[in-house]
């Protein structure tokens, strides 16, 4: 039962997310809907789309749908100033909704019957897919095209979650738990001390032969 109010909770954190963003861009309100809406259910639109696992939850299920809708209503009212608001908020909510639909991604998969490493990949997709949408449709560069500790969060957190309960027989709810909390810690100690992963670079001397290369 816990795992539905997790989905609600990851539903609700991501709509505020997409919504704190719009309003950082001052969008208008249907531009602040559908950024709130796509962040909330556009990574698990993705998962059950390339687990062909019929109609997209949202569609079988308007339950995170609506609750998407709501919040980002909801936020709309009550947060009228979000230039106002601490600036970890949005990162720590962001932090919040990866864990969770992390685990929710890889559980949806291992109901499909899928091995671990499919579930891990799902996982992930469940949890960046959003933010992805999220962060083209506010034309930023994606958070896992960066340098931040994003997608390695939930990728460590999602093997743990998969490889516990494929391998080690792990109550499947208990793995869940556990690579979620891992995920949103590594998250969190990322985002606290700003850790970063090393950026890939060309020197001049190999862009130059490139350069040279495609003449």
């Amino acid at each position: 039962m816990y795992v539905f109010w997790l989905d609600i909770l990851g539903t609700i954190v991501f709509a505020i997310s997409g919504v704190l963003l719009a309003g950082k861009l001052r969008m208008d309100v249907f531009g602040v809907l559908v950024l709130g809406v796509v962040t909330a259910i556009g990574g698990g639109t993705f998962r059950d789309m390339a687990l062909n696992n019929g109609p997209v939850f949202w569609i079988k299920d308007p339950t995170d749908l609506v609750v998407a809708l709501l919040t980002c209503v909801a936020t709309i009212i009550f947060v009228r100033q979000p230039k106002r608001l601490p600036s970890w908020i949005l990162p720590v909510l962001d932090a919040i909704g990866l864990a969770v639909f992390v685990g929710i991604g890889i559980n949806k998969a291992f109901a499909c019957h899928t091995g671990a490493l499919v579930a891990v990949c799902m996982g992930v997709l469940t949890g960046i897919g959003g933010g992805i949408i999220r962060d083209m449709l506010a034309r930023q560069i994606p958070l896992i095209l960066c340098t931040e500790i994003y997608a390695t969060a939930c990728i460590i957190g999602g093997a743990v979650h998969a490889i516990s309960h494929y391998y080690w027989g792990v109550p499947l709810e208990k793995a869940m738990l556990i690579g979620m909390a891992i995920t949103l810690v590594i998250r969190l100690v990322a985002i606290r001390w700003d850790l970063r992963l090393p950026a890939f670079t060309l020197n001049s001397d190999n862009n130059h032969s490139l350069s040279n290369h495609q003449r």
